[in-house]
């Protein structure tokens, strides 16, 4: 298989350069907004640190990780703070987190490697937080300009997140992105794990899962 990590080690300046500076504010809006105030957020995966950047500056707690040592790096000095070299496999906490955010990053995994890298980041967030995660819309999995990918439908991401437990709400829809001369699109899901019978979580009461059909709307990507 090819080694996508890497390619981000060895171009770890260039793919800061391209992705620093996206605009994702309507998609931390969209997350936040489910996140208490002055919540800790996993930025699982982080590139160039440019999402945890924007949730510090809200006022946000944020760990970060990225599997690329280089990436790490410059993460760290992006953020001032230490950017841990860990991959999904490395994920042990338990109920640990208020959000977590795995933007464009659990993609490049094998498809038979997701479902687990999935439960491993649902078990450490805590009842009533929220996960984002987002792939490219697709089929399959592929190598493209040095990376390997796995893409996702919308069918495939629900059949993914569907069967993690306690899933009290579930939302996903389309993005474009924005980023110069590329045509991808994407596809997002904010999940909200619920509390087990008999226990509240202190969160507000958010709709139920949703079933209607994805909306689209505008927004920028890590790759």
């Amino acid at each position: 298989m090819i080694d996508t990590l890497a390619y981000y080690d060895e171009n770890a300046l260039e793919f800061f350069a391209e992705t620093a500076n996206v605009d994702m504010a309507a998609l931390h809006q969209r997350f936040l907004a489910h996140i208490q105030p002055g919540g800790l957020i996993l930025d699982a995966g982080c590139g160039s640190g440019r999402d945890s950047k924007a949730f510090l500056s809200s006022g946000f707690s944020v760990v970060a990780f990225d599997a690329s040592p280089e990436l790490a790096k410059l993460a760290s000095q992006h953020l001032d703070q230490a950017v841990a070299v860990r991959t999904f496999a490395d994920v042990v906490e338990r109920a640990a987190y208020d959000g977590i955010w795995a933007c464009a990053s659990l993609l490049h995994l094998p498809a038979t490697q997701i479902p687990a890298a999935l439960r491993r980041l649902w078990a450490a967030l805590k009842p009533g937080g929220t996960f984002y995660v987002s792939f490219k819309v697709g089929e399959g999995e592929r190598v493209h300009a040095g990376r390997y990918y796995t893409d996702a439908s919308e069918r495939t991401l629900r059949d993914w997140l569907e069967v993690l437990p306690l899933v009290q709400t579930l939302d996903c829809w389309l993005t474009a992105d924005q980023r110069p001369g590329r045509q991808d699109q994407w596809i997002n899901a904010i999940a909200v794990r619920g509390a087990p019978a008999g226990k509240k979580t202190g969160h507000r009461r958010r709709r139920p899962v949703s079933t209607a059909p994805l909306p689209v709307d505008q927004s920028g990507r890590r790759n």
